[in-house]
């Protein structure tokens, strides 16, 4: 690769071409053949003498039974907590039965387990301010190395501010044996940096948001290389499943650099959020986060090609915004969404983006530079190619595959703007008063 995870780690840094200097935040990363023998020595590195070790029923037998054998062996005296629940939600109560199980002499977290164990022993760590050991059992999702934790706060998605893990361990017998809608839900998580890139440089354009070329150029290698060894990996292939795990422990890294979660989540992420709020809310089918990203995707995809066949129509686009009723599209997502979505209503009133002026300023600048939007859309993939690949791998390529209906998916693709402050498809869309003529036509 150009660019190696030893160099990416770097911790005093790299001055960058955009201006800034980016830091890795990971400590160490492992990634192999019997990774977890370096699990004590990384716990003497980062001054732990009473690890807590977090798993669930699933994680403790993929590697947490291998993980508290290794700590035996190695004298090192440990809590144990294994989460009961069968299904555990990243919520307020999970954290809260973690926190409260974590002895006080504990000065270190070993999360073992992908998604939810991990985030939660990030938010632990941070809250006790002491170091934290991933052990990988699954590269499902891009959260390794990220420093925030996804969690369902009142309802709604929340990226939390919680810290990087000071190590992640992977080992390749135990990720190779994941089970591989796991691995495929990773490989979606991958897929959808091919839109996250293109809204970021998209609201570079229309925003001037901070861009950086050369965190994008990361991501790209990191989508050639888990393309690649995709359909390897899927077959148990312990190398290929191990470029794959590195590639989303870069992409928290190069969220890491950004400061922001721009370059590895955009519209795709806010589809599946917007799905796992209302299964929470309402008991509506779910998938794995990387499941509903890839075909999130080919949504948004799909969408992007046919924006490049449209020309910006302002007088369209103010009577669609004058007709905009705030206090009816507030009731749509209370109806829609529940409890969460009062602070996505609480957030527009601090966001603004539904402001009559601010939207004819982005419209004007849409329509000045709607040829450079259109030669950062022309460079996605074609959807067509991406589905042949998801195929090919046995990734699901139709929300209904999973149990989603196309009533669910309308209401995630017109309302995932609204999760975060940040400019998305969706937004486009509504800035061009197309928002529902493209939602009316999407393919689930």
């Amino acid at each position: 690769m150009k660019y190696s995870i030893a160099y990416l780690m770097k911790n005093d840094g790299f001055k960058c071409s955009c201006g800034k200097k980016h830091f890795g935040m990971l400590g160490d990363c492992i990634i192999g053949n019997d990774a977890l023998l370096y699990l004590p020595e990384m716990i003497k590195k980062y001054n732990g003498t009473y690890p807590f070790v977090l798993c669930d029923k699933n994680t403790y037998e993929a590697a947490g039974k291998r993980t508290t054998a290794i700590l035996d062996d190695a004298g090192i005296p440990y809590k144990l907590h294994i989460v009961k629940r069968e299904r555990p939600t990243p919520d307020e109560r999970l954290v809260g039965e973690a926190l409260m199980r974590c002895d006080n002499k504990c000065d270190i977290v070993i999360a073992v387990g992908s998604g939810v164990i991990n985030d939660t022993g990030k938010i632990i760590a941070a809250s006790k301010r002491i170091a934290d050991i991933n052990v990988a059992t699954a590269p499902s999702m891009d959260g390794f190395a990220s420093a925030t934790s996804s969690m369902d706060i009142e309802g709604l998605k929340t990226s939390l501010p919680s810290k990087c893990p000071n190590a992640v361990i992977g080992e390749a017998e135990i990720l190779a044996n994941a089970p591989v809608h796991m691995i495929r839900s990773g490989v979606g998580d991958i897929l959808a940096k091919y839109v996250s890139i293109a809204e970021w440089r998209i609201a570079n354009i229309i925003l001037g948001e901070y861009y950086c070329p050369v965190i994008a150029d990361i991501i790209g290698e990191v989508l050639s290389q888990c393309v690649e060894n995709a359909s390897k990996a899927i077959k148990g292939d312990k190398n290929a499943v191990c470029v794959i795990t590195e590639g989303l422990v870069i992409s928290g890294l190069a969220m890491n650099y950004a400061g922001m979660s721009r370059p590895a989540s955009g519209m795709e992420h806010y589809i599946s959020h917007i799905i796992d709020m209302r299964s929470l809310e309402f008991s509506t089918p779910s998938n794995l986060h990387g499941i509903q990203c890839g075909i999130a995707t080919l949504l948004a995809l799909r969408a992007y090609e046919k924006l490049l066949s449209v020309t910006p129509d302002r007088e369209k686009a103010l009577r669609y915004v004058e007709r905009f009723d705030w206090e009816l599209w507030n009731e749509y997502l209370r109806e829609k969404l529940g409890h969460g979505a009062e602070a996505m209503i609480a957030g527009e009133k601090k966001e603004r983006k539904y402001d009559k002026a601010k939207h004819s300023d982005r419209l004007e600048t849409i329509i000045n530079r709607w040829n450079d939007i259109r030669e950062t859309i022309s460079l996605l993939p074609k959807a067509e190619e991406i589905e042949a690949f998801m195929l090919s791998i046995g990734h699901p390529t139709s929300f209904t595959e999973i149990g989603i209906t196309k009533e669910d998916i309308i209401c995630a693709f017109v309302t995932g703007k609204d999760i975060r402050d940040k400019y998305v498809l969706g937004r486009l869309l509504w800035d061009l008063g197309l928002l529902e003529e493209f939602s009316n036509e999407i393919r689930v």
